[in-house]
């Protein structure tokens, strides 16, 4: 049997805005607080809904911001019934802003309010004809 995701880990330097944001973006609910070995303030996030096989999400206190460029981000889909559009203007409401949103990509890239960029499936968004979508691609580390 080979290994499996455990959770994902997010550096930050504000531990409690950024776990916020996500838990509010995923409806996930924290479901613990503590200080490492090191004395570094961490928070687990769980989505609790087993079925679905949603990881845990850690946020660990980091000292130095981000300098380049998320080197792995995480892919969210939106809700079946519910407008792309809606969506992202939900995420940007709680913190989040948006870094590119090209007319022929089938993902709007947004960042958390440390900057953590992120992708939202928008699939076939109403404003655009169907000849013009884009085809899904893979994500890619970068």
């Amino acid at each position: 049997m080979a290994c499996r995701v455990f959770a994902v880990v997010v550096g930050c330097k504000d531990v409690d805005t950024v776990s916020a944001f996500w838990a509010a973006a995923l409806e996930y609910q924290v479901v613990r607080r503590w200080r490492d070995t090191l004395g570094l303030e961490c928070v687990e996030l769980d989505g609790a809904i087993p079925a679905f096989g949603r990881p845990q999400l850690l946020f660990r206190q980091v000292d130095e911001a981000e300098a380049a460029r998320n080197r792995m981000h995480v892919d969210v889909v939106v809700p079946a019934g519910k407008a792309p559009e809606e969506e992202v203007e939900r995420l940007v409401q709680l913190g989040g802003r948006i870094v590119a949103d090209a007319p022929d990509c089938p993902w709007v890239v947004l960042a958390d309010p440390e900057g953590n960029e992120f992708c939202v499936r928008t699939g076939q968004r109403a404003d655009r004809p169907r000849a013009q979508q884009a085809p899904m691609a893979s994500a890619t580390v970068a």
